[in-house]
Protein backbone atom coordinates (compact mmCIF):
# COMPACT_ATOMS: atom_id res chain seq x y z
CA UNK A 1 0.00 0.00 0.00
CA UNK A 2 2.86 2.22 0.54
CA UNK A 3 3.76 2.20 -3.37
CA UNK A 4 0.85 2.89 -4.15
CA UNK A 5 0.34 6.09 -1.73
CA UNK A 6 3.60 6.96 -3.29
CA UNK A 7 2.13 6.64 -6.53
CA UNK A 8 -1.06 8.43 -6.34
CA UNK A 9 1.56 11.40 -4.41
CA UNK A 10 3.93 10.99 -7.48
CA UNK A 11 0.60 11.51 -10.10
CA UNK A 12 -0.91 14.44 -8.36
CA UNK A 13 2.56 16.29 -8.59
CA UNK A 14 3.30 15.12 -12.04
CA UNK A 15 -0.50 15.89 -13.10
CA UNK A 16 0.32 19.68 -12.21
CA UNK A 17 2.17 19.65 -15.37
CA UNK A 18 -0.35 17.69 -17.33
CA UNK A 19 -3.72 18.44 -15.82
CA UNK A 20 -3.68 22.36 -14.75
CA UNK A 21 -0.86 22.30 -18.27
CA UNK A 22 -3.47 21.16 -20.48
CA UNK A 23 -6.05 22.73 -19.17
CA UNK A 24 -3.99 26.31 -19.79
CA UNK A 25 -3.59 25.19 -22.98
CA UNK A 26 -7.52 24.39 -23.47
CA UNK A 27 -7.78 27.96 -22.85
CA UNK A 28 -6.31 28.43 -26.62
CA UNK A 29 -9.02 25.93 -27.94
CA UNK A 30 -11.91 28.64 -27.72
CA UNK A 31 -9.32 31.33 -29.11
CA UNK A 32 -8.74 28.53 -32.03
CA UNK A 33 -12.44 27.36 -32.90
CA UNK A 34 -13.60 31.13 -32.72
CA UNK A 35 -10.84 32.77 -34.56
CA UNK A 36 -9.94 30.24 -37.15
CA UNK A 37 -12.71 28.10 -39.26
CA UNK A 38 -12.86 24.15 -39.46
CA UNK A 39 -10.81 24.05 -42.41
CA UNK A 40 -7.88 26.10 -40.88
CA UNK A 41 -8.33 24.36 -37.90
CA UNK A 42 -8.33 21.06 -39.83
CA UNK A 43 -4.55 21.98 -40.99
CA UNK A 44 -3.38 22.40 -37.38
CA UNK A 45 -4.81 18.89 -36.18
CA UNK A 46 -3.25 17.49 -39.32
CA UNK A 47 0.34 18.67 -38.69
CA UNK A 48 0.63 17.83 -34.73
CA UNK A 49 -0.67 14.14 -35.63
CA UNK A 50 2.85 14.14 -37.73
CA UNK A 51 4.61 15.60 -34.89
CA UNK A 52 3.63 13.21 -32.66
CA UNK A 53 4.85 10.29 -34.47
CA UNK A 54 7.96 11.88 -35.14
CA UNK A 55 8.46 12.57 -31.79
CA UNK A 56 8.25 9.05 -30.98
CA UNK A 57 10.66 8.05 -34.04
CA UNK A 58 13.31 10.74 -32.90
CA UNK A 59 13.46 9.44 -28.65
CA UNK A 60 13.43 5.56 -30.35
CA UNK A 61 12.33 4.36 -26.60
CA UNK A 62 15.58 5.86 -24.92
CA UNK A 63 12.98 7.44 -22.13
CA UNK A 64 12.26 3.66 -21.02
CA UNK A 65 15.70 2.68 -21.56
CA UNK A 66 17.47 4.89 -19.56
CA UNK A 67 15.04 4.21 -16.44
CA UNK A 68 15.46 0.65 -16.91
CA UNK A 69 19.05 0.95 -17.26
CA UNK A 70 19.81 3.60 -14.95
CA UNK A 71 17.48 1.91 -12.00
CA UNK A 72 19.45 -1.43 -12.45
CA UNK A 73 23.22 0.39 -12.30
CA UNK A 74 22.75 3.29 -9.90
CA UNK A 75 25.92 3.64 -9.73
CA UNK A 76 26.85 4.34 -13.71
CA UNK A 77 24.23 6.93 -13.75
CA UNK A 78 26.84 9.48 -15.81
CA UNK A 79 27.43 7.30 -18.01
CA UNK A 80 24.01 5.85 -18.95
CA UNK A 81 22.38 9.58 -18.76
CA UNK A 82 25.40 11.16 -20.64
CA UNK A 83 25.24 8.55 -23.47
CA UNK A 84 21.72 8.70 -24.05
CA UNK A 85 21.23 12.33 -24.48
CA UNK A 86 24.34 11.95 -26.69
CA UNK A 87 22.48 9.97 -29.02
CA UNK A 88 19.46 11.40 -28.92
CA UNK A 89 20.86 14.75 -29.84
CA UNK A 90 22.94 13.31 -32.35
CA UNK A 91 19.96 11.93 -34.30
CA UNK A 92 17.73 15.44 -33.56
CA UNK A 93 20.47 17.50 -35.49
CA UNK A 94 20.52 15.07 -38.46
CA UNK A 95 16.54 15.00 -38.47
CA UNK A 96 16.34 19.10 -38.59
CA UNK A 97 19.45 18.93 -41.23
CA UNK A 98 17.88 16.46 -43.46
CA UNK A 99 14.56 18.66 -43.05
CA UNK A 100 15.85 21.46 -44.16
CA UNK A 101 17.72 20.02 -47.03
CA UNK A 102 14.73 18.14 -48.36
CA UNK A 103 11.54 20.53 -46.84
CA UNK A 104 10.23 21.03 -50.62
CA UNK A 105 9.55 17.51 -51.26
CA UNK A 106 8.52 16.65 -47.94
CA UNK A 107 5.89 19.58 -47.50
CA UNK A 108 4.66 18.61 -51.04
CA UNK A 109 4.19 15.18 -50.01
CA UNK A 110 2.40 16.69 -46.69
CA UNK A 111 0.06 18.46 -49.20
CA UNK A 112 1.82 21.59 -47.89
CA UNK A 113 3.77 22.61 -50.91
CA UNK A 114 2.53 26.35 -50.48
CA UNK A 115 3.69 26.61 -47.15
CA UNK A 116 6.66 24.61 -46.25
CA UNK A 117 7.78 26.42 -43.11
CA UNK A 118 4.72 25.27 -41.25
CA UNK A 119 6.55 21.61 -41.86
CA UNK A 120 10.05 23.21 -40.91
CA UNK A 121 8.84 25.25 -37.72
CA UNK A 122 7.21 22.12 -36.59
CA UNK A 123 9.86 20.01 -37.39
CA UNK A 124 12.38 21.82 -35.87
CA UNK A 125 10.28 22.23 -32.54
CA UNK A 126 9.60 18.27 -32.45
CA UNK A 127 13.50 18.02 -32.61
CA UNK A 128 13.98 20.16 -29.82
CA UNK A 129 11.26 18.29 -27.92
CA UNK A 130 12.87 15.09 -28.47
CA UNK A 131 16.02 16.30 -26.90
CA UNK A 132 15.01 18.01 -23.93
CA UNK A 133 12.98 14.30 -22.95
CA UNK A 134 15.84 13.03 -21.92
CA UNK A 135 16.19 15.74 -19.12
CA UNK A 136 12.95 15.73 -18.49
CA UNK A 137 13.07 12.03 -17.74
CA UNK A 138 16.44 12.46 -15.70
CA UNK A 139 14.22 14.87 -13.48
CA UNK A 140 11.55 12.31 -13.57
CA UNK A 141 14.87 9.82 -12.28
CA UNK A 142 15.77 11.83 -9.83
CA UNK A 143 12.31 11.95 -8.27
CA UNK A 144 12.33 16.31 -8.62
CA UNK A 145 8.73 16.18 -10.05
CA UNK A 146 8.56 19.80 -8.74
CA UNK A 147 11.32 21.35 -10.46
CA UNK A 148 9.72 18.70 -13.65
CA UNK A 149 6.41 20.48 -13.09
CA UNK A 150 7.72 24.04 -12.90
CA UNK A 151 9.60 23.76 -16.44
CA UNK A 152 6.93 22.03 -18.07
CA UNK A 153 4.61 24.97 -16.92
CA UNK A 154 6.75 27.30 -18.29
CA UNK A 155 6.69 25.89 -21.40
CA UNK A 156 2.99 25.97 -21.20
CA UNK A 157 2.39 29.59 -20.51
CA UNK A 158 5.06 30.35 -22.72
CA UNK A 159 3.32 28.87 -25.67
CA UNK A 160 -0.05 30.42 -24.35
CA UNK A 161 1.31 34.03 -24.15
CA UNK A 162 3.20 33.68 -27.78
CA UNK A 163 -0.19 32.59 -28.86
CA UNK A 164 -2.02 35.30 -27.73
CA UNK A 165 0.40 37.67 -28.33
CA UNK A 166 0.49 37.02 -32.97
CA UNK A 167 -3.27 36.29 -32.77
CA UNK A 168 -4.97 38.45 -30.66
CA UNK A 169 -2.54 41.22 -30.11
CA UNK A 170 -0.71 41.92 -32.80
CA UNK A 171 -4.31 41.72 -35.39
CA UNK A 172 -5.04 44.85 -33.25
CA UNK A 173 -1.96 46.36 -33.41
CA UNK A 174 -1.76 45.66 -37.06
CA UNK A 175 -5.48 47.64 -37.32
CA UNK A 176 -4.15 51.08 -34.93
CA UNK A 177 -0.37 51.24 -35.39
CA UNK A 178 0.37 48.69 -38.52
CA UNK A 179 4.53 50.23 -38.03
CA UNK A 180 4.91 49.04 -34.58
CA UNK A 181 5.00 45.53 -35.76
CA UNK A 182 5.14 45.23 -39.91
CA UNK A 183 8.64 44.58 -39.53
CA UNK A 184 7.63 40.99 -38.31
CA UNK A 185 4.00 40.12 -38.30
CA UNK A 186 2.38 39.38 -41.80
CA UNK A 187 -1.75 39.31 -41.43
CA UNK A 188 -1.70 36.76 -43.72
CA UNK A 189 0.24 34.27 -42.14
CA UNK A 190 -2.75 32.78 -39.78
CA UNK A 191 -2.45 29.15 -38.29
CA UNK A 192 1.48 29.59 -38.60
CA UNK A 193 1.56 31.61 -35.84
CA UNK A 194 0.87 28.63 -33.66
CA UNK A 195 3.68 27.22 -34.94
CA UNK A 196 5.61 30.24 -34.58
CA UNK A 197 4.55 29.91 -30.62
CA UNK A 198 5.57 26.32 -30.60
CA UNK A 199 9.32 26.59 -31.53
CA UNK A 200 9.81 29.64 -29.50
CA UNK A 201 8.53 27.90 -25.80
CA UNK A 202 10.43 24.76 -27.00
CA UNK A 203 13.90 26.11 -27.69
CA UNK A 204 13.66 28.74 -24.26
CA UNK A 205 12.55 25.50 -22.57
CA UNK A 206 15.48 24.07 -23.54
CA UNK A 207 18.06 26.51 -22.31
CA UNK A 208 15.88 26.26 -18.75
CA UNK A 209 16.69 23.31 -18.90
CA UNK A 210 21.00 23.54 -19.04
CA UNK A 211 21.31 22.66 -15.47
CA UNK A 212 20.18 19.03 -16.08
CA UNK A 213 21.55 18.86 -19.59
CA UNK A 214 25.31 19.56 -17.90
CA UNK A 215 24.43 17.61 -14.61
CA UNK A 216 26.41 14.65 -15.22
CA UNK A 217 30.23 13.93 -16.19
CA UNK A 218 30.06 13.51 -19.53
CA UNK A 219 31.18 9.69 -20.34
CA UNK A 220 29.68 8.49 -23.96
CA UNK A 221 29.62 4.84 -23.97
CA UNK A 222 29.37 2.70 -27.27
CA UNK A 223 28.96 -0.41 -25.77
CA UNK A 224 25.92 0.85 -23.53
CA UNK A 225 24.65 2.35 -26.12
CA UNK A 226 24.21 -0.32 -28.51
CA UNK A 227 22.55 -3.20 -25.34
CA UNK A 228 19.98 0.62 -25.17
CA UNK A 229 19.22 0.10 -28.44
CA UNK A 230 18.65 -3.31 -28.45
CA UNK A 231 16.67 -2.65 -25.68
CA UNK A 232 14.76 0.26 -26.93
CA UNK A 233 14.08 -0.81 -31.00
CA UNK A 234 11.32 -2.82 -30.23
CA UNK A 235 10.11 -0.16 -27.97
CA UNK A 236 10.69 2.03 -30.84
CA UNK A 237 8.47 0.04 -33.59
CA UNK A 238 6.01 -0.53 -30.55
CA UNK A 239 6.08 3.30 -30.08
CA UNK A 240 5.38 4.23 -34.00
CA UNK A 241 2.98 1.26 -34.13
CA UNK A 242 1.29 2.85 -30.82
CA UNK A 243 1.43 6.63 -32.40
CA UNK A 244 -0.21 5.32 -35.63
CA UNK A 245 -2.85 4.13 -33.74
CA UNK A 246 -3.70 7.59 -32.46
CA UNK A 247 -2.66 9.54 -34.88
CA UNK A 248 -3.22 7.79 -38.14
CA UNK A 249 -6.84 8.74 -38.56
CA UNK A 250 -5.53 12.60 -38.52
CA UNK A 251 -2.26 11.59 -40.83
CA UNK A 252 -4.48 9.90 -43.60
CA UNK A 253 -7.64 11.77 -44.01
CA UNK A 254 -7.03 14.38 -46.28
CA UNK A 255 -5.83 11.52 -48.78
CA UNK A 256 -9.12 9.66 -48.79
CA UNK A 257 -11.02 12.95 -49.94
CA UNK A 258 -10.88 14.55 -53.01
CA UNK A 259 -11.57 17.99 -51.77
CA UNK A 260 -8.94 19.10 -49.88
CA UNK A 261 -11.16 21.51 -47.92
CA UNK A 262 -13.83 19.13 -47.36
CA UNK A 263 -10.84 16.78 -46.15
CA UNK A 264 -9.73 19.63 -43.54
CA UNK A 265 -13.25 20.68 -42.76
CA UNK A 266 -13.98 17.56 -41.49
CA UNK A 267 -11.09 16.66 -39.68
CA UNK A 268 -11.14 20.10 -38.09
CA UNK A 269 -14.45 19.48 -36.68
CA UNK A 270 -12.79 15.99 -35.30
CA UNK A 271 -9.49 17.54 -33.90
CA UNK A 272 -11.47 20.16 -31.81
CA UNK A 273 -13.98 17.54 -30.35
CA UNK A 274 -11.02 15.52 -29.63
CA UNK A 275 -9.77 18.16 -27.48
CA UNK A 276 -12.86 17.73 -25.11
CA UNK A 277 -11.34 13.85 -24.38
CA UNK A 278 -8.06 15.49 -23.45
CA UNK A 279 -9.15 15.12 -19.88
CA UNK A 280 -8.96 11.04 -20.44
CA UNK A 281 -5.42 11.69 -21.90
CA UNK A 282 -4.19 14.29 -19.17
CA UNK A 283 -4.82 11.45 -16.38
CA UNK A 284 -3.09 8.55 -18.01
CA UNK A 285 0.07 11.15 -19.04
CA UNK A 286 0.30 12.19 -14.97
CA UNK A 287 -0.39 8.53 -14.73
CA UNK A 288 2.68 6.89 -16.64
CA UNK A 289 4.62 9.68 -15.67
CA UNK A 290 4.60 8.40 -12.06
CA UNK A 291 3.89 4.74 -12.51
CA UNK A 292 7.28 3.51 -15.19
CA UNK A 293 9.99 4.65 -12.74
CA UNK A 294 7.92 2.69 -9.69
CA UNK A 295 7.64 0.06 -12.34
CA UNK A 296 10.80 -0.58 -12.96
CA UNK A 297 12.09 0.20 -8.82
CA UNK A 298 10.27 -2.84 -7.97
CA UNK A 299 12.20 -5.26 -10.15
CA UNK A 300 14.16 -7.08 -6.73
CA UNK A 301 11.20 -6.88 -4.53
CA UNK A 302 8.86 -10.14 -3.35
CA UNK A 303 6.72 -11.11 -6.47
CA UNK A 304 3.94 -11.52 -4.43
CA UNK A 305 3.67 -8.33 -2.78
CA UNK A 306 4.98 -6.75 -6.28
CA UNK A 307 2.27 -8.10 -8.42
CA UNK A 308 -0.81 -7.27 -5.71
CA UNK A 309 0.60 -3.66 -5.96
CA UNK A 310 0.35 -3.79 -9.56
CA UNK A 311 -3.18 -5.18 -9.48
CA UNK A 312 -4.18 -2.54 -6.98
CA UNK A 313 -2.76 0.00 -9.54
CA UNK A 314 -4.74 -1.01 -12.48
CA UNK A 315 -7.67 -1.37 -9.91
CA UNK A 316 -7.46 2.25 -9.10
CA UNK A 317 -6.64 3.62 -12.72
CA UNK A 318 -9.63 2.39 -13.85
CA UNK A 319 -11.94 3.37 -10.87
CA UNK A 320 -10.39 6.63 -11.64
CA UNK A 321 -10.74 6.59 -15.39
CA UNK A 322 -14.50 5.77 -15.30
CA UNK A 323 -14.94 8.79 -12.44
CA UNK A 324 -13.21 10.99 -15.53
CA UNK A 325 -15.78 9.31 -18.13
CA UNK A 326 -18.65 10.52 -16.24
CA UNK A 327 -17.17 13.26 -15.02
CA UNK A 328 -16.99 14.85 -18.91
CA UNK A 329 -19.68 13.52 -20.06
CA UNK A 330 -22.20 14.42 -17.15
CA UNK A 331 -20.90 17.92 -17.30
CA UNK A 332 -20.66 17.85 -21.21
CA UNK A 333 -22.86 21.44 -21.91
CA UNK A 334 -20.47 22.81 -19.83
CA UNK A 335 -17.16 21.10 -21.18
CA UNK A 336 -18.35 21.92 -24.84
CA UNK A 337 -17.81 25.46 -24.65
CA UNK A 338 -14.27 25.21 -24.64
CA UNK A 339 -15.04 25.02 -28.72
CA UNK A 340 -17.24 27.03 -30.96
CA UNK A 341 -20.82 26.18 -31.57
CA UNK A 342 -19.30 25.62 -35.25
CA UNK A 343 -17.67 22.57 -34.17
CA UNK A 344 -21.06 21.52 -32.05
CA UNK A 345 -21.32 18.53 -34.70
CA UNK A 346 -18.69 16.48 -33.60
CA UNK A 347 -19.66 16.28 -30.02
CA UNK A 348 -21.12 12.86 -30.71
CA UNK A 349 -17.34 11.32 -31.10
CA UNK A 350 -16.44 12.63 -27.75
CA UNK A 351 -17.99 9.28 -25.36
CA UNK A 352 -16.23 6.78 -27.85
CA UNK A 353 -12.98 8.56 -27.79
CA UNK A 354 -12.98 8.74 -24.00
CA UNK A 355 -13.83 4.85 -23.52
CA UNK A 356 -11.14 4.66 -26.38
CA UNK A 357 -8.80 6.20 -24.51
CA UNK A 358 -9.84 4.75 -21.31
CA UNK A 359 -8.78 1.49 -23.27
CA UNK A 360 -5.37 2.69 -24.02
CA UNK A 361 -4.43 3.32 -20.18
CA UNK A 362 -5.26 -0.21 -19.38
CA UNK A 363 -3.13 -1.39 -22.57
CA UNK A 364 -0.06 0.56 -20.57
CA UNK A 365 -0.90 -0.58 -17.29
CA UNK A 366 -0.85 -4.46 -18.76
CA UNK A 367 2.39 -3.22 -20.62
CA UNK A 368 4.43 -3.95 -17.52
CA UNK A 369 4.51 -7.39 -18.03
CA UNK A 370 6.55 -8.01 -21.14
CA UNK A 371 8.85 -4.94 -19.86
CA UNK A 372 9.35 -6.21 -16.40
CA UNK A 373 10.29 -9.31 -18.17
CA UNK A 374 12.46 -8.02 -21.36
CA UNK A 375 10.22 -9.24 -23.46
CA UNK A 376 9.76 -5.66 -25.13
CA UNK A 377 8.93 -7.39 -28.48
CA UNK A 378 5.19 -8.39 -27.20
CA UNK A 379 4.89 -4.79 -27.95
CA UNK A 380 5.02 -4.45 -31.21
CA UNK A 381 3.01 -7.44 -31.57
CA UNK A 382 0.01 -5.85 -30.03
CA UNK A 383 0.21 -2.84 -31.53
CA UNK A 384 0.40 -3.96 -34.73
CA UNK A 385 -2.63 -5.63 -34.10
CA UNK A 386 -4.25 -2.62 -32.85
CA UNK A 387 -2.69 -1.10 -36.32
CA UNK A 388 -4.27 -3.34 -38.71
CA UNK A 389 -7.83 -3.39 -36.74
CA UNK A 390 -7.70 0.61 -36.84
CA UNK A 391 -6.49 1.05 -41.02
CA UNK A 392 -8.92 -1.09 -41.79
CA UNK A 393 -12.16 0.66 -40.00
CA UNK A 394 -10.50 4.32 -41.49
CA UNK A 395 -9.82 2.84 -45.25
CA UNK A 396 -13.22 1.24 -45.72
CA UNK A 397 -15.11 3.29 -43.30
CA UNK A 398 -14.27 7.44 -43.29
CA UNK A 399 -15.02 7.72 -47.32
CA UNK A 400 -18.31 6.64 -46.07
CA UNK A 401 -19.19 7.78 -42.58
CA UNK A 402 -16.79 10.62 -41.69
CA UNK A 403 -14.94 11.45 -38.74
CA UNK A 404 -17.43 9.27 -36.33
CA UNK A 405 -15.72 6.03 -38.10
CA UNK A 406 -12.29 7.61 -36.73
CA UNK A 407 -13.70 7.36 -33.09
CA UNK A 408 -15.11 3.75 -33.54
CA UNK A 409 -12.11 2.82 -34.90
CA UNK A 410 -9.69 4.18 -32.45
CA UNK A 411 -11.88 2.33 -29.68
CA UNK A 412 -11.48 -1.50 -31.99
CA UNK A 413 -7.90 -0.58 -31.92
CA UNK A 414 -7.23 0.08 -28.03
CA UNK A 415 -9.71 -3.09 -27.03
CA UNK A 416 -8.42 -5.13 -29.40
CA UNK A 417 -5.03 -4.49 -27.97
CA UNK A 418 -6.16 -4.37 -24.38
CA UNK A 419 -7.62 -7.53 -24.57
CA UNK A 420 -5.22 -9.64 -26.46
CA UNK A 421 -2.50 -8.31 -24.10
CA UNK A 422 -4.63 -9.24 -20.96
CA UNK A 423 -4.81 -12.88 -22.06
CA UNK A 424 -1.27 -13.51 -23.21
CA UNK A 425 0.15 -12.26 -20.19
CA UNK A 426 -2.06 -14.01 -18.01
CA UNK A 427 -0.63 -17.30 -19.40
CA UNK A 428 2.89 -15.52 -20.13
CA UNK A 429 3.55 -13.48 -16.65
CA UNK A 430 0.09 -14.29 -14.42
CA UNK A 431 -0.79 -10.81 -12.41
CA UNK A 432 -4.08 -11.33 -10.53
CA UNK A 433 -5.71 -8.11 -11.27
CA UNK A 434 -9.16 -7.81 -9.82
CA UNK A 435 -10.99 -8.55 -12.95
CA UNK A 436 -14.37 -9.11 -10.97
CA UNK A 437 -14.24 -5.93 -9.09
CA UNK A 438 -13.08 -4.09 -12.25
CA UNK A 439 -16.14 -5.07 -14.51
CA UNK A 440 -18.77 -4.16 -11.81
CA UNK A 441 -17.34 -0.79 -11.68
CA UNK A 442 -17.74 -0.27 -15.47
CA UNK A 443 -20.85 -1.71 -15.38
CA UNK A 444 -21.93 0.67 -12.23
CA UNK A 445 -20.42 3.87 -14.42
CA UNK A 446 -22.45 1.94 -17.68
CA UNK A 447 -25.77 2.24 -15.73
CA UNK A 448 -25.48 5.81 -14.47
CA UNK A 449 -24.39 6.81 -17.98
CA UNK A 450 -27.33 5.23 -19.00
CA UNK A 451 -29.43 6.95 -16.73
CA UNK A 452 -28.17 10.17 -17.19
CA UNK A 453 -28.76 9.80 -20.80
CA UNK A 454 -32.42 8.93 -20.50
CA UNK A 455 -33.05 11.54 -17.69
CA UNK A 456 -31.78 14.23 -19.73
CA UNK A 457 -33.99 17.03 -20.09
CA UNK A 458 -34.69 20.72 -22.16
CA UNK A 459 -33.37 22.53 -18.47
CA UNK A 460 -29.58 22.94 -18.27
CA UNK A 461 -29.57 23.49 -14.56
CA UNK A 462 -31.70 20.07 -13.47
CA UNK A 463 -29.41 18.03 -15.95
CA UNK A 464 -26.71 19.53 -14.29
CA UNK A 465 -28.10 18.88 -10.66
CA UNK A 466 -29.07 15.05 -11.90
CA UNK A 467 -25.95 14.02 -13.09
CA UNK A 468 -24.21 15.36 -10.09
CA UNK A 469 -26.26 12.87 -7.74
CA UNK A 470 -24.76 10.35 -10.20
CA UNK A 471 -21.51 11.47 -10.02
CA UNK A 472 -22.02 11.50 -6.37
CA UNK A 473 -23.58 8.11 -6.20
CA UNK A 474 -20.71 6.50 -8.15
CA UNK A 475 -18.04 7.97 -5.37
CA UNK A 476 -20.06 6.83 -2.74
CA UNK A 477 -20.38 3.14 -4.21
CA UNK A 478 -16.79 2.99 -4.76
CA UNK A 479 -15.41 4.48 -1.45
CA UNK A 480 -18.32 1.59 0.18
CA UNK A 481 -16.72 -1.26 -2.19
CA UNK A 482 -13.04 -0.22 -1.60
CA UNK A 483 -13.88 0.35 2.05
CA UNK A 484 -12.20 3.75 2.23
CA UNK A 485 -13.26 6.27 4.55
CA UNK A 486 -13.29 9.96 4.82
CA UNK A 487 -10.87 11.26 7.46
CA UNK A 488 -12.86 14.46 8.86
Amino acid sequence: MAGIKSLVKDTAIYGVSSIIGRFLNWCLVPLYTAVFVPEEYGVVTNIYAYVAFVLVFLTYGMETGFFRFARRNEHELSSIYTTTLTSIGFTSTMFIALLWLFIEPVSAAMKYSSTPSFVLMMGITVAIDAFTAIPFAYLRFKQRPIRFAFLKLVNIGLNIGLNLFFILLCPWLWEVAPESISWFYDPTYGVGYIFVANIMSSAIVMLLLLPEIVAERFSFNGNLLRTMLRFSFPLLIAGIAGIMNQNIDKIIYPYLFEDQTIANYQLGIYGANYKIAMVMIMFIQAFRFAYEPLMFSKKNEDKTKKNKEYADAMKYFVIFGLLIFLGVMFYLDVFKFIISPKYYEGLVVVPILLVAELCYGIVFNLSLWYKNIDKTYWAIVFTIIGFVVMISIIITCVPVYGYIACAWAALACNAVMMTVSYFIGNKVNPIKYEVGRIFSYVAIAGGLFAISHFASTAYFWLNISINTILIASYIVIVLKCEKIKIKR
